[in-house]
């Protein structure tokens, strides 16, 4: 079963490499094959070519459940139901919502200006008036609320007014792919709710029909103000798997000490609370004598079940899913008494969650849970003599953190040093001491909130104490090593040392497990020649961020922009792009002007990222970086690459005009970033420096507004390529069509970062050498 499930495993892995999804004639063709196989017995291809038709069906399926493009942008009246917990805040509320019927026929608000770029209505298209449509909406819309004038809860009804477009997000080397996560979930469309015509709430589900009913009614009980806010948030977490309270500081904590699995519900947790009970009722109906049904079988079903209620306090999330149905394979055997060997379950239950979900592939929990698992099984199954307790612990946590680690580096480019002593601590105190005692206190809670008081209180000293011991544990030196990512030849090098490394005592050369890591170790790094850099435009939606390159500098300009506390371009786009290039250090961080857009992850980036020079022409919005302002006349040079700030000369009344303008110049070309300069600093800048602006490369200014980019300063600098960085279908409409117009006409070629993701450019004597994002690392998911 185990080399079936594997080959099943590649046929669902090799459906999720393609750009483009094949169609139906070879959906047919590969079903006369899965049928053939099966006839002929060829168990290996057979289970090898069902993974790929079944990752193929589903994957359609998916897809289809998305928004049609002509939709976009439209108002469109839905009704439907709030699902999962919602994340609200004093600015706006974000929750998912399940669409009631999932198709919509009639009349659509705003629909006789909903006017395609083609003159044509959406509408007309499917053959129906311009005022009425009928399309199936998808089931499941990721929607948000501006100031709304209620609380939103799970299980409300409501009817909204929403303007939607397909899944899109950033894509950027080391960043999240929002789109697959979206496509991962489910997610049909994003959008956000009109104030007008105002929302009408209908009504409420049943917490008898509605599991994230009872989940929220369980969160309102938990707010209650004795309990410290942070301890509040990670009660809920252990709970109710909602994370949506734990600050980004917490957050940092968990991630360096790697206990983040530790802090929300997760296949961990379940099986630990599975195992505990399973125990538990193992000794007491044997010490009951009542051997009418075997312990062992009373004590299976008693664990499953449990699994299952805490994985349905967390919504069912996709995490938890992989985990009720390892738990289910495992108890299963136990009740059909079947001599169940520990991979021939394990491959039973990957084969299960791939046929439940193919899509879980996709997910670096699917392969650090199963991986983590084999680990476990192969240091403690099969060996010569058992271990205690303690010393199963610590072999454990031995294994997992170095097993684990070459995954670590390919998802998150960052190993945690500390965390093999910070989970043995912490594994214990919270899965065996915290979480029994958090899902005793909610029970206890729901019946009555004085006598949960007392257990909360012990709740909140614990969970304190332990935040105190993750806190100092994060703050020591050394505590996580950052990494380029490594290529995939090393780690199917540092797989076999793996298990070298862990094999049991008598296997001799063991250690040589260790010299099999080393190609993790030394990544090959990009190599650029002296007076050669490299250009990166990074896909911070409608926002600013470049980044670029010498043979052993690095200079940032802008940081896009800051949406809340929690959530910044710097956090969430900046830091892994650096990171994944194996940057641990930026020479020169130049924040063009004090806008959101530009300014707004420079926090998260300077807390995290140690920078030598802060240059702005806002130094007072970064006081606490020691800034310097820019100005036009400072010059350095990096291996052999000229750095010229162009401007501000003089204050303009415009602060966008007051950006800092930098010009990059290498031996086989040069490279202009014009923050949000309009007509008049491109006017100053043309009487000034003449020819001397001329560059193969620019920044669009101003994100392509129609108020920059004239007509003299493109005949000026002469470009050959413009990067445009602005957001998918932005509330702005840059770039202004004007504005595209004048580039055709001056013969010049633009990628726009909405349309391209990242964009990288590297100048060399034959030219300009560009490269995308979605052009070379896009996948079928990912709009095009």
């Amino acid at each position: 079963m185990l080399l079936n499930s594997l080959c099943f495993l590649s046929g669902t892995l090799l459906v999720q490499q393609l750009v483009v999804l094949p169609g139906i004639k070879w959906l047919i063709a590969l079903a006369i094959i899965v049928v053939v196989l099966a006839a002929l017995r060829y168990w290996r291809l057979l289970f090898l070519f069902a993974g790929v038709l079944w990752a193929l069906v589903f994957a359609m399926a998916r897809l289809a459940d998305q928004l049609p493009e002509t939709y976009e942008g439209i108002e469109i009246p839905i009704q439907g139901v709030i699902g999962d917990l919602p994340e609200q805040d004093e600015k706006q509320a974000r929750f998912d919502f399940i669409t009631r019927d999932g198709v919509y026929a009639g009349n659509l608000p705003g629909a006789s200006s909903a006017i395609t770029r083609d003159g044509v209505h959406p509408l007309s298209r499917l053959g129906t008036s311009t005022a009425i449509g009928s399309f199936k909406l998808p089931k499941k819309l990721r929607l948000s609320w501006y100031y709304p004038d209620q609380t939103i809860k799970a299980g409300q009804q409501w009817s909204f007014t929403v303007k939607l477009k397909r899944p899109h997000g950033s894509l950027n080397p080391g960043g999240f792919d929002y789109e697959r996560w979206l496509f991962m979930e489910g997610v049909g469309a994003t959008g956000y709710v009109r104030p007008s015509p105002v929302p009408v709430l209908l009504g409420n589900q049943s917490a008898w029909t509605s599991i994230d009913v009872w989940r929220q009614l369980i969160s309102d009980k938990l707010s209650v103000p004795q309990l410290d806010v942070n301890s509040r948030a990670l009660i809920k977490a252990l709970t109710i798997g909602d994370g949506n309270s734990i600050d980004q500081q917490h957050w940092e904590v968990f991630r360096k000490t790697g206990t983040t699995h530790l802090m929300v519900i997760s296949g961990s947790h379940i099986a630990l609370v599975a195992g505990l009970v399973y125990w538990l009722v193992l000794k007491c109906w044997a010490w009951t004598g009542l051997l009418r049904w075997s312990p062992q079988v009373v004590a299976a079903w008693s664990a499953l079940l449990v699994g299952i209620i805490y994985a349905g306090l967390a919504g069912f999330s996709v995490p938890t899913q992989r985990a009720v149905i390892m738990l289910a394979i495992g108890m299963i055997a136990i009740i059909l008494q079947r001599n169940h060997r520990p991979f021939h379950i394990l491959a039973v239950a990957m084969f299960a969650v791939l046929l439940w979900d193919p899509l879980a592939v996709l997910s670096p929990g699917f392969w650090l849970s199963f991986i983590a698992v084999g680990l476990i099984v192969y240091v403690l199954a099969g060996r010569l003599g058992a271990l205690k307790p303690f010393l199963s612990a610590i072999k454990i946590n031995w294994a997992t953190s170095v097993g684990l680690s070459p995954l670590l580096l390919l998802f998150f480019q960052q190993v945690s040093i500390i965390s093999p002593l910070a989970n043995l601590l912490a594994v214990p105190l919270i899965s065996l001491v915290l979480v029994p005692l958090a899902l005793v206190a909610v029970g206890v809670l729901s019946i009555s909130a004085t006598l949960a008081a007392p257990l909360l209180l012990v709740l909140d000293y614990l969970l304190r104490g332990v935040m105190w011991l993750l806190e100092t544990m994060a703050a020591l030196p050394m505590a996580t090593i950052n990494h380029a990512q490594p290529s995939y030849w090393a780690l199917l090098i540092a797989v076999p040392g793996i298990l070298l490394l862990l094999a049991p005592k008598g296997i001799p050369g063991r250690w040589l497990g260790m010299m099999m890591f080393l190609p993790l170790v030394f990544t090959e790094s990009k190599q650029r020649d002296a007076g050669e850099f490299e250009l990166t435009l990074l896909d911070v939606g409608q926002g600013l961020s470049a980044v670029i390159q010498t043979a052993h500098h690095q200079l940032v300009f802008d940081t896009g922009a800051k949406f809340s506390a929690e959530s910044d371009m710097g956090r969430s786009v900046l830091l892994p792009f650096l990171r994944s290039q194996g940057i641990d250090k930026i020479d020169t961080l130049i924040v063009s002007h004090g806008d959101n857009d530009h300014i707004g992850g420079a926090a998260s980036l300077l807390s995290n990222m140690p920078t030598e020079q802060v240059l702005t022409s806002v130094p007072q919005k970064l006081s606490d970086f020691a800034p310097q302002p820019c100005a036009a006349g400072q010059a350095w040079q990096w291996d052999e690459v000229e750095f010229s700030m162009l401007s501000p000369s003089h204050e303009y009344a415009s602060d966008n005009d007051n950006s800092c303008v930098l010009m990059v110049t290498g031996k086989h070309g040069a490279a202009l970033l014009t923050g949000d300069i309009e007509a008049n600093a491109e006017s100053w800048l043309v009487e000034h420096y003449g020819e001397k602006l001329q560059a193969k490369v620019m920044v669009a200014p101003h994100h392509g507004s129609k108020t920059s980019s004239t007509m003299q300063f493109l005949q000026t600098v002469k470009p050959e390529i413009i990067l445009i960085p602005a957001g998918y279908r932005n509330q702005f409409g840059h770039p202004h069509a004007g504005v595209l117009q004048r580039y055709q006409q001056s013969g010049i070629s633009w990628l726009n970062s909405a349309a391209s993701g990242a964009i990288d450019v590297k100048l060399a004597n034959t030219g300009a050498s560009v490269s995308s994002m979605r052009q070379i690392n896009s996948h079928y998911w990912n709009a095009k």
